[in-house]
């Protein structure tokens, strides 16, 4: 009996999805295929199997080593694996022990960048079969599995900026090496701050063009392509998608566009602000809804005339408030990310919302019968771990809704608005995460205290490496 079978890891969809995939490697030569997972940064990892073992694996997994569950964003091992409970207090995650990579063939695809390639997410499990508890995709499926059993589907649209510069030279010496190693030189591939003109978008054209045509290739729901308003920054937009699959296009966009870029020439990064004269912030404004499982209905969709968003609705948006500054950790997890919060910045700095107003945390959009009705979060940035960010979100919403809170009026005014303002700092935010009984509650104060080791080691570290200067930049308040 197969690791999958005897622990009972596939839907009857899953098992259908390993044939076809099957078939798909014979028709068309696959030499390799690719099994990833989603780590604690959202950053894809894994293994390269030969195809025919990687077919043979579908059933019994693939082994991978625990310490890729221990890593900062640096990749340094922040926890003591060779000591008892490897820093985890848990024996399976001693001396750099193995889990079981588990694909799930549903998300199985050929990479149109390597043609001979298969890609496919995998989940990681203990030998015993139980989900290791630090698997992010694992705790947002938890997540989206009581959402349905309230009789709601989670729908998220994603509209993600990012950088792409000509790479000038990769910086590959020796001595460039380390963790992490030094940054490539890059040169800009527009001036920028003529946010959407077409010149802009024409000037930047060639390359958004190999990255459109393989994105698309991948099957992956892009919308809208644009020119953002800083030098070489870019918009990519994806429809409106349903549970996993929106987390699961995030990951697997960011890793293509890197690997499609760097193959032509380019570097893209999803670091929201690069420390490069004159670069403009790069944020991810996630949309979401919730529609009901029996109908389909928008359950944010208001039926009076006037009012923008249902009573569930209000609630809802009401709870993305209260829990704003616990949960930015989850949308926002880098130092450098928090670069972004400023007034009068078309970034939000407090936890407010608005109708249509783009400098709110929440952006309210649609109204009475229009099935569009959604809410658009302003506060995330593109590096963050789409299932933390995805899941906190859905958490925080269905607290609002079960306490029937208040969201207060619409903020007109948004940066003179009197609110709770958001942490200025990523230290300032896992403070915050770290006395919040709500998401300790929700998300286990077992990963909890992990995921706050994991970014407090980051800032130590940080703090002790970097000059005077970029402490000043980083840490106090402006």
């Amino acid at each position: 009996m197969t690791f999958v079978s005897r622990h009972g890891l596939w839907t009857d969809e899953q098992r259908e999805a390993a044939q076809r995939l099957a078939r798909i490697v014979e028709e068309k030569n696959l030499e390799v295929i690719r099994l990833s997972f989603p780590d604690q940064h959202g950053i894809l990892r894994g293994k390269t199997l030969i195809a025919t073992e990687a077919v043979a694996s579908l059933k019994s997994g693939c082994s991978i080593t625990t310490t890729m569950l221990a890593k900062d964003t640096s990749h340094r091992t922040v926890f003591p694996v060779f000591t008892k409970g490897g820093g985890f207090g848990m024996s399976e995650m001693e001396g750099a022990a193995d889990v079981v990579m588990v694909p799930d063939p549903t998300t199985f695809r050929v990479l149109p960048w390597a043609p001979t390639t298969g890609w496919v997410l995998c989940d990681v499990y203990f030998s015993d079969g139980r989900p290791v508890p630090f698997a992010t995709r694992q705790i947002y499926r938890n997540v989206l599995g009581d959402l349905a059993q309230r009789g709601y589907d989670y729908v998220a649209g994603l509209e993600v900026e990012f950088h792409v510069f000509k790479l000038e030279d990769a910086r590959m010496a020796v001595e460039d090496a380390g963790q992490p190693g030094q940054p490539p030189s890059v040169s800009l591939l527009s001036h920028g701050y003529q946010y959407l003109t077409e010149q802009r978008f024409d000037q930047m054209e060639p390359v958004l063009e190999i990255l459109r045509r393989d994105i698309l290739a991948l099957g992956l729901p892009l919308r809208s392509v644009e020119v953002e308003f800083g030098p070489s920054q870019c918009e990519f937009t994806f429809q409106p998608r349903k549970g996993l699959e929106p987390a699961d296009t995030m990951v697997l966009f960011r890793s293509a566009i890197k690997q499609i870029a760097r193959r032509h020439g380019y570097h893209a990064t999803f670091m929201c602000r690069p420390k490069l004269p004159n670069v403009f912030a790069s944020g991810w404004h996630l949309h979401q809804s919730l529609v009901s499982r029996a109908d389909g209905s928008n359950a944010f969709m208001a039926s009076a005339g006037g009012e923008p968003l249902s009573a569930f609705g209000r609630n809802y948006l009401a709870g993305l408030l209260t829990h704003a500054r616990a949960s930015t950790v989850f949308t926002t997890p880098t130092i450098n990310g928090y670069k972004r919060y400023r007034s009068y910045s078309l970034a939000p700095d407090r936890a407010i919302w608005g109708r249509d107003n783009r400098g709110v945390m929440i952006r309210v959009l649609g109204g009475a019968g229009d099935s569009a009705t959604r809410l658009e979060n302003r506060i995330g940035e593109p590096a963050a771990n789409p299932y933390l960010y995805m899941a906190s979100q859905i958490l925080s919403g269905l607290d609002g809704v079960d306490r029937a809170l208040d969201p207060g009026p619409s903020a007109d005014t948004p940066y003179e608005t009197k609110a709770e303002l958001l942490p200025k700092s990523l230290r300032e935010a896992v403070f915050a995460l770290h006395d919040d009984p709500f998401f300790r509650e929700k998300f286990g104060a077992q990963f909890i205290d992990y995921y706050v080791h994991i970014k407090t080691a980051e800032i130590e570290r940080f703090q002790a490496e970097v000059s005077d200067w970029e402490q000043r930049e980083y840490f106090e308040m402006f």
